[in-house]
């Protein structure tokens, strides 16, 4: 009887809305699952007085949840410098693509896919300070008002402002407007057929001079240790993979909302490719690998 209790009627009508804000806010959506398990395990503590003098409980669970995560952002530079190589946020899949349209799970764990979560701007998100990127996820993408941000963050609301503008300068700062989305498949796909034929020169074409790739292996499995830099070197770098790929199939997939390519073994995701594309050219490429984040691209 869901309407004779509001901690069940929380949970059915709120999960989804905190998934997607704690990936946005963390990049890591095994993360942001860990923090709603601990934002109900919260709930859940209090008696049944306390949860029914909680006038909004969907309200209380957003606020809960961001404090965790801001308590993660800040403690996730040491977490960083622990980690093994470069690291790159992980990526999520279309749900559709790989099942046809059929649910897998709890719907209410899926991220919503649009321009908040495409690796571009995950990778300018992480570059701020955790009060910028929380108080800019909470007030630009989910339309909180600063008077609630500035509970959460514990600043005032004019700081909260501040801090908002400041992110929203960095993103315009950091990144050009993308292309369109069947253009920027078409890129892809043209990608992944230089790729295979290891043509180096079409590579270099479709490739801004300025390209900066990265791989993210976790140090769990080989991967790039440092960006690789230059149209000319990327090029060079993807095609000596080629001899690398045996038994490998490459699937062109929407990755964060945007065209990518998969690359499996066997039926087994090894590797998940973002790329960032503006003015006709490939600007950034994101190779994932770290199999720790790539749990919800093996079917």
């Amino acid at each position: 009887m869901t309407g004779s209790d509001p901690s069940l009627s929380a949970i059915m009508s709120e999960r989804r809305q905190l998934i997607n804000l704690a990936y946005r806010l963390l990049g890591s959506l095994a993360d942001a699952e860990d923090v709603v398990q601990d934002t109900y395990a919260r709930w859940y503590v209090m008696s049944r007085e306390e949860q029914d003098a909680i006038d909004n409980p969907g309200a209380w669970l957003t606020k809960v949840a961001s404090r965790i995560c801001l308590d993660l952002l800040r403690s996730a530079r040491a977490r960083r410098e622990r980690y093994v190589g470069e690291w790159v946020p992980e990526p999520v899949p279309d749900q559709a693509e790989w099942l046809g349209d059929q649910p897998d799970g709890d719907p209410a764990d899926r991220v919503t896919l649009d321009e908040s979560v495409n690796m571009a701007f995950l990778v300018v998100l992480d570059a701020m300070t955790p009060a910028e990127r929380v108080a800019f996820i909470l007030h630009d993408v989910f339309r909180y008002p600063f008077p609630e941000v500035a509970e959460i963050v514990g600043r005032t609301p004019a700081a909260c402002r501040q801090l908002a503008s400041s992110a929203r300068r960095r993103i315009s700062t950091a990144q050009k407007p993308p292309a369109p989305t069947k253009q920027q498949a078409e890129i892809v796909r043209d990608f992944k057929a230089a790729w295979a034929a290891k043509d180096i020169q079409t590579l270099i074409t479709l490739l801004d001079p300025d390209v900066v790739a990265i791989g993210d292996g976790g140090g769990v499995v080989t991967a790039a240790p440092h960006p690789v830099h230059g149209g000319a070197l990327v090029a060079q770098y993807f095609a000596d993979l080629v001899d690398r790929a045996y038994g490998l199939v490459v699937l062109e997939r929407t990755v964060n909302g945007q065209p990518g390519l998969v690359v499996q073994r066997e039926g087994v995701t090894e590797t998940v490719i973002a790329f960032d594309i503006a003015d006709d050219r490939i600007k950034h490429i994101w190779a994932v690998r770290n199999p720790n984040k790539l749990r919800p691209w093996t079917t």
